[in-house]
């Protein structure tokens, strides 16, 4: 059986490494599974990135210039620190979608702004059966990834908070509209929808959109090879991390993103300065900011599994302040690495 995951990337970001491990682990299993990127950062051969012309990055601007007015008017009214908010279409426009090779199965990931949902939907299961694993919101959302308590999604989303607006037809409404009409012209029975937690499975199945589809609960792998206990004077000492510190780890793939709530953590920690030898390790992209006395080395990103192996093995605790989440690959890989977790109660995190 061949099967091709299909994600923006290949191990930048947690839908990414969810999607590579599982690639990775029917391989290692017997079962030709192949992966097709827009970027490509591992030298696996089996991974493969789309083609694009020497015209591409014009036509991307284009098409994004086509599409950005639907956009363009919230720029004003959209509250800080939200993420990105996409609809169904692709600044690629139809030409990725014609190099999706031959498959039994075709396994899509994160594909927001990557594959124009139209021509996918319309034309791919006709032939090929496809599992979509959904690693957040936005294929059931008029365009965020994270609902963020509005219930929106249950009805036909409008007046989205997300967009500052009060508009019951804005932007949101109407991607919701147009996924609403893609979704209602897929063959029965061609489309099964996965998620790696119960929670996520619970918001699929109480959306307007994909409440209908059948859904599975198939959690994140994880290799227990990798992510296993570290020598932790070893760990520290590569670090640069003095052995006596009581470590605190924090992860996201951008420390900056507001849902990740490293501010919270920052503010429980500046209420601890007197604790003795309390020392903060942070990973992810931009530089987070903490205003306290508390140590911090802050190792920007890395995608190499042996050193966050390593990361995980120097802290005495991994706290995940996230306001809402999926199955977060870091509580796994702490845990695996015998390092406790604290963390809110949401999403996946139980």
């Amino acid at each position: 059986m061949r099967t091709t995951h299909v994600n923006v990337t290949d191990t930048k970001g947690g839908a990414a490494r969810a999607a590579y491990r599982l690639h990775n682990g029917l391989r290692q299993t017997g079962y030709d599974s192949r992966m097709l990127v827009a970027e490509r950062a591992s030298p696996d051969t089996y991974v493969t990135a789309f083609s694009q012309s020497l015209l591409a990055p014009l036509l991307r601007r284009l098409r994004y210039r086509q599409l950005s007015p639907r956009y363009w008017r919230y720029s004003l009214s959209r509250p800080a620190g939200y993420g990105p908010f996409t609809g169904p279409d692709s600044r690629s426009g139809v030409a990725l979608v014609s190099q999706l090779p031959d498959s039994d199965v075709l396994n899509l990931h994160r594909i927001a702004d990557l594959l124009d949902y139209q021509t996918v939907f319309s034309s791919v299961t006709a032939h090929t059966p496809v599992i979509w694993t959904q690693h957040d919101m936005n294929a059931f959302t008029g365009g965020c990834a994270y609902n963020r308590g509005c219930n929106g999604f249950e009805r036909s989303c409008g007046a989205c908070p997300q967009l500052g607006s009060s508009d019951p037809t804005d932007s949101s409404n109407q991607n919701w509209k147009r996924k609403e009409a893609i979704y209602r012209s897929i063959p029965r029975g061609r489309l099964q929808i996965v998620t790696p937690s119960r929670w996520m499975a619970g918001e699929v199945k109480r959306s307007s959109l994909m409440g209908g589809f059948p859904v599975s609960v198939i959690p994140n792998s994880l290799d227990t090879q990798v992510f296993a206990p570290q020598d932790r004077v070893r760990s520290r000492n590569k670090l640069g991390i003095p052995y006596e510190a009581r470590v605190v780890l924090f992860s996201a793939a951008s420390v900056g993103a507001k849902r990740k709530g490293f501010s919270l953590l920052a503010e429980a920690l500046a209420n601890l300065n007197g604790a003795d030898n309390l020392f903060l390790l942070s990973i992810g992209s931009g530089r987070p900011v903490i205003d306290s006395a508390v140590p911090h080395l802050h190792l920007g990103s890395t995608s190499d599994e042996l050193r966050l192996a390593e990361v995980y093995s120097s802290a005495d605790l991994f706290a995940i302040p996230s306001l809402q989440d999926n199955l977060p690959n870091t509580v796994m890989e702490a845990l695996a690495c015998g390092t406790p977790v604290v963390g809110f109660a949401v999403g996946g995190i139980p």
